[in-house]
């Protein structure tokens, strides 16, 4: 599945977008957000040399409908704060797009990581420009998968052909041979072989119909 890298440019008539510029070295880390029709609610935690300073500004805007500083705050702040303007939700809700987290906002420009299917993605980019937000697109590849690609017998049979020589050109071990190697029956090695050398081609070349629609112009 597609993995993409936006880098998202909040407009100053956002209260974030306004407040993360009139606060430059600060950092905004969303840690949580549910929307419903009207409003967003969020977990943020807030790093600023002038933190007093900038959560009051916070919570004077107008767009926060609540505020609560859940810890003590030093040089960062974990709060809570319900707006009217949760925007990125919106883009996420009406594009099927989950919002994962942590998302990281810094002078008004938000960075978010997003896995989704083709469409989805493309869907996201028509929902972020309905909204009037500008984006560019560090990168669109596909997800690699944290799964085991062979099982430890098929890594091991693999290996020791490697080892032995089967793959060499002109071959120097045979079938047999690898299979004496590996004390197994012939026709087990031979079908082991088959399989685990099906998915190492499989993952290597992946699958081209979905790998054409990984383009960063269905996007932007």
């Amino acid at each position: 599945m597609p993995e993409a890298r936006l880098q998202i440019t909040l407009p100053e008539s956002i209260w974030i977008g306004q407040l993360s510029r009139q606060y430059p070295d600060g950092r905004f880390r969303i840690l949580a957000a549910l929307s419903n029709d009207d409003a967003g609610v969020g977990l943020a935690e807030i790093h600023s040399m002038d933190l007093d300073a900038l959560l009051a500004d916070m919570r004077a805007s107008e767009d926060i409908m609540d505020l609560d500083i859940l810890n003590d705050p030093g040089e960062s702040a974990l709060v809570q704060f319900e707006t009217e303007q949760p925007l990125l939700l919106f883009a996420a809700r009406d594009s099927g797009v989950p919002l994962e987290m942590p998302v990281e906002l810094s002078d008004g420009t938000l960075t978010w990581e997003v896995t989704a299917p083709s469409d989805r993605l493309s869907e996201l980019g028509t929902q972020l420009r309905a909204l009037g937000l500008s984006f560019t697109i560090d990168y669109i590849q596909q997800e690699v998968a944290d799964d085991q690609l062979l099982t430890d017998a098929q890594e091991q049979i693999i290996e020791t052909a490697i080892t032995e020589g089967y793959y060499d050109t002109p071959r120097t071990c045979s079938l047999t041979e690898l299979a004496d190697s590996v004390d197994r029956a012939k026709s087990t090695v031979s079908e082991t072989l088959h399989r685990a050398e099906s998915k190492i081609i499989t993952e290597f070349v992946g699958d081209p119909e979905e790998s054409e629609d990984i383009d960063v112009a269905m996007i932007q």
